[in-house]
């Protein structure tokens, strides 16, 4: 089977969910969801459903695999009126792009929650949150704050 049409396992449709719920709690409702259009993105995101607020959800060929670079593009692409946007795609590039975010002088403070832990490596359906102060246009590696980083395997939700 190509990779683009392989399935979410069951791991992680239960990982899905139990992060949407983290969301739900945490108050994080976006007003976009980019998506990957590979079978198992569309799939985590219909584990997640539904999220508050009827997001617009944009499935994108781009993102599929997409490197950091193109997913910062993406980004970029974002309606200035967003002001919360979920980005679902693959690794390594979404976790190349928290990496860039979030910047090389604050992972080596290791000052933000979840700094060290993101430097670590990102599992799949891992949340990371970030503020960024500019506009979605002029966003740049460096200037995202990570809010928190929380991995499925941090939750006792995904131990049993």
């Amino acid at each position: 089977m190509p990779d683009h049409a392989r399935p979410l396992n069951a791991r992680g449709k239960r990982a899905a969910a139990v992060m949407a719920a983290v969301m739900r709690d945490l108050g994080l409702a976006p007003d976009i969801v980019l998506v990957s259009s590979a079978r198992r993105t569309l799939q985590t995101l219909e584990a997640m459903s539904p999220l508050p607020d009827s997001p617009m959800v944009e499935p994108m060929d781009d993102l599929y695999l997409a490197p950091w670079q193109r997913l910062l593009d993406i980004l970029r692409t974002a309606p200035e009126t967003a002001r919360s946007v979920l980005l679902i795609a693959h690794n390594p590039g979404l976790h190349d792009l928290a990496l860039e975010l979030t910047g090389s002088a604050a992972m080596a403070r290791g000052s933000a929650p979840g700094t060290r832990r993101l430097a670590g490596g990102y599992p799949t359906a891992a949340l990371a949150e970030f503020s960024v102060a500019q506009s979605w246009r002029s966003l740049e590696p460096g200037q995202g704050r990570l809010i928190r980083f929380i991995a499925p395997n941090d939750l006792p939700e995904m131990a049993a």
